[in-house]
């Protein structure tokens, strides 16, 4: 009876580890991937061509961010989806480098970034993904660690204006239902 349990606790083990390494996919080469600049390209490709910015807010030490860049910048649904609405950052929230965009020079305080500082308006929280409007006017800060789904639904909020006309909590069980849900048929699929 022992040997049967051991067993069969064995086996569970197993396959649990296995489902927890396939959850988290690594890109294989040739998969899309989302077209990440500077926030300094990024501004200058807004005065050209004007778009909303996305700014994915991180450090190297942050386990979350990695997960989030495996798990969620690598579904193909949101891929497409930024590429298309977002000019798209990722910003080192621990960065040495000066930044300058349209005359201001934001630098490294130590040990946070002042640009980093100001869009996450002083709460230092990673990952925090960051939304501006096509004049790099803060939209809103979402702090934490995003799933595929939630990310995709917080993004076509912010990129639709939906945010605008009406809160996120109508959004996600109405328009987005109506707008978005219908045609992906799995969003979480590339986890």
């Amino acid at each position: 009876m022992k040997t049967l349990l051991t067993f069969l606790l064995t086996v569970c083990i197993g396959i649990a580890g296995v489902g927890f390494t396939t959850a988290i996919k690594e890109p294989k080469p040739g998969d899309k991937k989302i077209k990440w600049m500077t926030i300094q390209e990024a501004f200058a490709a807004t005065q050209k061509k004007p778009k909303k910015i996305f700014v994915d807010v991180y450090t190297d030490w942050c386990g979350w961010c990695k997960v989030m860049d495996r798990n969620t910048f690598t579904n193909p649904y949101i891929v497409d989806f930024m590429n298309e609405n977002y000019y798209s950052v990722k910003l080192d929230a621990e960065g040495k480098e000066d930044i300058t965009l349209g005359g201001r020079t934001y630098k490294s305080l130590g040990n946070v970034h002042e640009l980093a500082a100001a869009m996450l308006q002083g709460k230092m929280s990673y990952p925090t993904t960051v939304y501006l409007n096509e004049k790099m006017e803060l939209i809103q800060p979402v702090p934490g660690y995003l799933e595929p789904r939630m990310f995709h639904q917080i993004t076509t909020y912010f990129a639709g204006n939906f945010h605008t006309k009406e809160s996120f909590d109508q959004y996600k069980v109405g328009t987005y239902v109506k707008e978005f849900q219908a045609k992906l048929p799995n969003p979480s699929a590339g986890q």
